[in-house]
């Protein structure tokens, strides 16, 4: 997951509104979002290669969504798949002590009224306080020119009313940053700008699928995707415990 923006306890109606877009190379397998056989609590789009996910909510109002930090400076580490902390999450929680192990990250988690934002980068591990926040591929409201966009269209979209339609909008938007905007995370300059729109169109890498979530007052929660390309749109609906 590439980019997440989100409305947290600042809609009326709405306590969390979630529009994310998952970027990843073209050629590894995965499955649309849906109720795993093994984890029937919980609704979320499945890795094939490593078997976890980059987003997900559960029937007992438990939210989580992950980020790759990306920074090529930085040494590799071979640790485990980071995308097991998302089903962790959604399942009970993660110990933040023990998140050292995987590549950098940054990990939206938690009951929907009570979310926290962890990254094993600095070792914060915070509630998050109302408001609307962007995530990328560094910290949590990082000022890359995708998230600042991401999040003035997000603020224009709740002022109309939260309709899924405009979120989708919201994510669908390739403008490139100019170069002089653009982060320095150790890519080369052209891929550097290549990925620096809220949706990537790229052939070999780019956005997989688009995710938007509405939870109400109520718990009603809508769960929507749309993969990338072809258009396959998923809906899911349910009730949770928020």
């Amino acid at each position: 997951m590439c980019l997440i923006v989100l409305a947290y306890r600042v809609h009326p109606h709405y306590p969390l509104i979630v529009a994310a877009n998952r970027d990843e190379f073209r050629m590894r397998p995965a499955a649309p979002a849906h109720f795993w056989d093994d984890a029937p609590e919980l609704v979320a789009g499945r890795d094939l290669q490593a078997g976890g996910t980059w987003l997900g909510i559960t029937r007992s109002g438990r939210f989580a969504a992950l980020t790759n930090h990306r920074d090529l400076r930085r040494a590799p580490l071979q640790g485990p798949s980071r995308g097991h902390l998302v089903r962790q999450a959604l399942e009970g929680g993660i110990d933040p002590a023990a998140t050292a192990v995987f590549e950098g990250f940054n990990l939206l988690h938690g009951p929907v009224h009570a979310l926290r934002y962890h990254t094993n980068i600095t070792g914060a591990d915070e509630a998050l306080a109302p408001g609307i926040h962007g995530l990328s591929n560094a910290l949590l409201n990082t000022p890359w020119p995708k998230v600042e966009r991401a999040k003035v269209a997000l603020a224009q979209v709740l002022a109309q009313g939260p309709a899924p339609a405009a979120l989708f909008d919201l994510l669908a938007d390739a403008t490139v940053a100019a170069d002089a905007q653009l982060p320095d995370t150790g890519l080369p300059l052209e891929q550097e700008r290549a990925v620096s729109s809220i949706f990537i169109a790229g052939a070999q890498y780019g956005t997989r699928c688009s995710t938007v979530v509405l939870v109400d007052t109520e718990g009603q929660v809508h769960f929507e995707e749309r993969t990338h390309p072809g258009g396959e749109v998923v809906v899911h609906r349910l009730v949770s415990g928020a």
